[in-house]
Parts: C-alpha cells; structure tokens; sequence
C-alpha cells in the first residue's frame, strides 16, 4: 500500500490505490482487447488475426503500418500463468495511472508512447540490417509485443505521476515509486541478455523515455500553474493587508464561523 507524497488515487480498484471503486473501464477493454488476441493465435483458423496486428518487418516491406499501433493491443506469450500476472500488472499499474490522468489523458498517454516505442524499435532494426545485412536475431520485437510495451509504458507512468509515494512492497518493503521508471528496463535487459533482442529492447528503452517525458511535461506544469496561482494569492493578500493599513482598517479572521477574514 501506498503512503506520503502525491499518491491520493480514488478509483485504484486492483491497484496501489485499493480495492474502493469501479474498475476503470478503458483499462479493463486494453485487458480483454490483449486476451481475446492472445486466445486466437491457439487457434488455426483465427491465428492470423494476432499475428498481423503485432510489430514485425512487414511494416517497411510490406506497407503494414498499422502494427505501429496494434501490436501492443495484441497479447502474446504461451498459456501459462505468467501471461496473466502479466496482465495482472498491466491493471495494477493502469488503474492508478488512469485515476490520475483521466480517461483522456490515459488514451492520449498510450497514443503517444505506443506508437513512439515502434517507431524506435523499427529504426534500429533497419540500422541493424543494414550494418550486418540480415536481422541479427529471427524474431525481431518480440521483447515488447502486446502486454510487455503496455506493462513498460504504465510502469514508468505511474513513477513519473506518483513519484512522491511510497510503496509498501509485499507489505513489507518500502520503496520510491520514482525507482520503478527503471523497472521495465532492468526486465527487458534481462530479456534481451537471452534473445540477443537489441531492437525489442530499444523499443522498450524508448516506450520508457517518451512516458517520463510526456508526464514530466504534464507534472511540471501543473506545477507552475499551483505556484502561479499561490504567487497571485500572496499578492492579492499583501495588498488588502496594505490598503487596509492604509485607510486604518482591521482584518478580523472569522475562522469556522464562516465567510472567511472580514474587513472592519
């Protein structure tokens, strides 16, 4: 559980916020949008659907530019319970970074860092083709398909915008959220250490950089515009207090009764 800092989430129904509230319902459409396409790929018939909504080559060779946005839409992994704790991650992270940036901010967060996270693995996938003239490894992104680039994303969303809290790890442990912008790539150096992935993990390098960078913009102007407002108050009272030293007035503070100060 979480404690101290900005962390004050309403509607953390499965995450660090709590068991209070409705489930967001964007993110539990991401989830049933990530099994549904992890069930087809089991299938003969349906397999091809998965397959091309995930990122792969086809997307400067054959003009498939749509996975730029669908693969992160489309689960993969074996059926194993590992693919649901994945999913179990993505909901834990996405209902407190949905509580706090909104439904709009939530779809504008993944619009952003989704298809920028593409758009650097598949740059530095064709560097590497070119430099040593065929892939260097035969599944090419598989580091950050479907839940992976998601669970990266929300990851390093929520120690961007909760970077003050502190978490309560296996209840016992106490950690800076700010520490999990680095989880997703310690996880997917790991990874890559075994599949030789190297634009998998830029990918995820990438859908971690845009993340930090989207919110730090949104966190840092938020704020700017609270110490505006708070410079204006100040202002605003230093001058009543002189206008009322001025003209020999006393400000009376009424306190709970109501109404605030008032000016006799």
């Amino acid at each position: 559980m979480p404690s101290g800092g900005q962390f004050r989430t309403q509607v953390g129904f499965g995450g660090f916020g709590g068991l209070s509230g409705r489930p967001p319902r964007d993110v539990v459409a991401v989830l049933v949008a990530l099994f549904v396409t992890f069930a087809l790929q089991f299938f003969e018939s349906t397999a091809i659907i998965p397959a091309t909504l995930r990122l792969t080559p086809a997307v400067w060779r054959s003009g498939f530019v749509w996975q730029l946005g669908t693969y992160a839409f489309s689960g993969v992994g074996g059926p194993s319970l590992w693919f649901l704790l994945e999913l179990f991650i993505v909901y834990w992270f996405g209902a407190d970074v949905h509580a706090r940036l909104g439904r709009r901010g939530f779809w504008r967060l993944l619009a952003l860092a989704v298809p920028g996270a593409a758009l650097v693995a598949v740059v530095t996938q064709i560097a590497l083709e070119a430099l040593a003239g065929q892939s260097p490894t035969p599944v090419p992104f598989q580091l950050m398909q479907g839940q992976r680039v998601l669970m990266t994303i929300l990851i390093a969303s929520f120690a961007t915008v909760y970077k003050d809290a502190t978490i309560l790890a296996f209840f016992v442990l106490p950690l800076r959220a700010r520490w999990f912008v680095w989880l997703g790539i310690v996880i997917g150096f790991v990874a890559y250490l075994g599949t030789k992935d190297l634009s998998g993990f830029a990918g995820i390098c990438g859908a971690t950089g845009i993340s930090v960078l989207a919110l730090s913009r949104r966190v840092a102007g938020r704020r700017m515009q609270t110490r505006w407002l708070e410079w204006r108050r100040s202002r605003l009272t230093r001058k009543v207090d002189r206008l009322a030293r001025k003209r020999g007035l006393r400000v009376v503070d009424r306190g709970d009764e109501g109404g605030g100060p008032t000016i006799h």
